[in-house]
């Protein structure tokens, strides 16, 4: 479950670096409107989530399993969680917030500079005479 949930919160960070890396390299794929769909969507989760004080179920999840397990569990997200174990770092709830709807907003922007592809597929379709 952990792993999951780290492929999730790479997916979320390296996505927008990657769609930042293709609007310099005019990279194509970056503009799969599938892709950024999943991605924006992924991070519009997690932002209503923190401004509703709700716990991710990913996180839910693993401490029901880690409890089941008779390991550890925690409390609070598991961006918090992990940051605390990782950077000792603790801060106030609000900032974590803060700094998932600042990425969020970052996302958003990115998507009207570099815009996705239609979902609507355009042939280069000659009309017969």
């Amino acid at each position: 479950m952990l792993f999951t949930h780290a492929l999730f919160v790479g997916f979320v960070i390296f996505g927008l670096l990657l769609i930042l890396a293709g609007k310099l390299f005019s990279w194509s794929w970056v503009r799969n409107p599938w892709f950024r769909l999943v991605h924006i969507t992924g991070l519009a989760v997690v932002v209503i989530q923190s401004w509703l004080g709700v716990i991710c179920p990913l996180t839910t999840l693993e401490m029901a399993l880690r409890s089941k397990a008779g390991d550890a569990v925690y409390e609070g997200s598991f961006i918090s969680h992990w940051l605390t174990e990782l950077l000792y770092y603790q801060a106030p709830e609000w900032v974590f917030i803060v700094c998932y709807t600042t990425f969020g907003l970052i996302v958003l922007a990115c998507w009207f500079w570099v815009r996705p592809r239609s979902f609507i597929r355009r042939e280069n379709h000659v009309p017969p005479n």
